[in-house]
Parts: C-alpha cells; sequence; structure tokens
C-alpha cells in the first residue's frame, strides 16, 4: 500500500481478521459458514459474469480470461474457485497474514493469483481497471462506506460491473448474524461484526448511485437449518448481493 494513498481501512478490523487468519481453510474452523455459504455467491457471480460477458455458466472455464478483482479476498476462498472458472483474478486484503496464506495455498493448488496486501484505493489509483470488482462481505467492515463504494466502482472497466454482498441492519440480522452466530452457534467469533455497520440494500443502492453505477440486480441468501444450506432467496433481510454497472 504506498503511503500516499487514501484508505477506508479500519485497523480493528483488520486486526480482529488477522488473529483468524490462519484458519481460513478449515472448513470445520472459525470460516466454516463461509464455506458452506461459498458455492451460492461464486453461482451467483459465475452466472452474472457469464450473463454480462456472453458465456456457458455450464463450462468449466466460463469466466476464461475475464479479469477480477477480489477486493477483501481473505485467504482466498472466493478467490480459487473463481481462477479455477478460468477468471484472472487479482485479490486484495489489508492483513499480511491473510496474503500469506492465500499465497500459499494457490501456490500448493498451482493456481496463478495475483494477491496483494494492499488497498483498492492504491489500486485504482494507479488506474487500473477489471471487468468485474468483488466486495462481498467487505462493506459492513470499512471505515468509509461511500469512499469505499467509489474506489470499487472507479476499478471497473467500461462495460463490466461491481457485485457485492453484505447483512442487512434489522432485527433479524442481529438476532442471527450475531446473537445466533457469533454467541450461539458460535459460527463465528465473537466481536466478527458490529450491528451498527450494517447496511440496509437501501443504503448500498444510493452509495452506489452516487459512485454513478445503478443496481441491476438484487438477491437474498437464506440459510435452512433443517438441511444447513443456503440458498437464493427473495428475502433479502438478513444476506444479500447485488450486481450494479455504469448507470
Amino acid at each position: 500500500m504506498s503511503a500516499g494513498a487514501s484508505t477506508t481501512i479500519d485497523p480493528a478490523e483488520v486486526a480482529r481478521f488477522e488473529t483468524i487468519a490462519e484458519a481460513w481453510w478449515d472448513p470445520k474452523g472459525p470460516m466454516k459458514v463461509l464455506h458452506k455459504f461459498n458455492p451460492v455467491r461464486l453461482a451467483y457471480i459465475r452466472d452474472e459474469a457469464c450473463r454480462r460477458f456472453g458465456r456457458d455458466p455450464r463450462s468449466a472455464r466460463s469466466l476464461e480470461g475475464i479479469t477480477i478483482l477480489d477486493v477483501g479476498c481473505g485467504g482466498g476462498v472466493l478467490s480459487e474457485p473463481l481462477a479455477r472458472l478460468g477468471a484472472k483474478v487479482t485479490g486484495l486484503d489489508p492483513a499480511p497474514t491473510n496474503i500469506s496464506v492465500a499465497r500459499l495455498h494457490a501456490e500448493r493448488a498451482g493456481i496463478a493469483i495475483d494477491y496483494r496486501n494492499e488497498t483498492v484505493e492504491a489500486v485504482v489509483a494507479r488506474g487500473e481497471t477489471f471487468d468485474m470488482v468483488l466486495a462481498m462481505e467487505v462493506i459492513e467492515h470499512v471505515a468509509d462506506r461511500q469512499a469505499f463504494v467509489n474506489a470499487c466502482a472507479q476499478g471497473v472497466k467500461p462495460g463490466g460491473c461491481l457485485a457485492m454482498a453484505t447483512i442487512n441492519r434489522t432485527l433479524r440480522s442481529f438476532a442471527s448474524a450475531i446473537v445466533g452466530a457469533e454467541y450461539i452457534l458460535r459460527w463465528l467469533p465473537k466481536g466478527t461484526h458490529e450491528w451498527d455497520k450494517f447496511v440496509t440494500p437501501d443504503e448500498l443502492t444510493d452509495a452506489i448511485r452516487h459512485a454513478g453505477f445503478g443496481v441491476h440486480d438484487l438477491e437474498g441468501v437464506s440459510y435452512n437449518p433443517l438441511r444447513d444450506t443456503w440458498s437464493l432467496s427473495s428475502d433479502t433481510g438478513v444476506n444479500y448481493m447485488l450486481l450494479a454497472a455504469r448507470a
């Protein structure tokens, strides 16, 4: 990260994720809920990318050659399967240990991914752009929501798109994403989320509009406790994902 680059990074959030960084790839560890959730967001990104760029989602290399910036990539749990689909992936994370874990795992798997310990602001300041920019479960951890959305939007090539996922700020999300996930089920370490930093769909849509983009798709993501599975849903009361492009 360049010394002069502005940043929306919250140091406390970075430190929190650093403490669990080495457990990213343990499907039974602190990130187990992410591993269960990952197939849904991967399919969403693949299908939306294929729709926008005229690809066949059934192809094993459906994202061949598409450039993707994965902002807040963590240990690479999403970056790797996108690269396996043929995408040229750049992963960013402000936590050095996350990037070290991601690089090592990708090297062992023989997957080429450009992992960087820097911010999206630093990347776009250099004029880099991508076909698709992802910010999945990141915006609820940043210090300046609008500045972060602006930077992500700036990184999208003409004709490209922005995909985001986050948690709605509702009483249901407090009960499930914090009380349930962190204190009762212990899916996540206590303190992983702060309810007042959750973002409603209207708030995120407004931030995207102010960045010069428009929301083209909005989907809820729901958890079925009987099947222990996640799926797309019309219910955006807790988790949701969206796709945006230049207005």
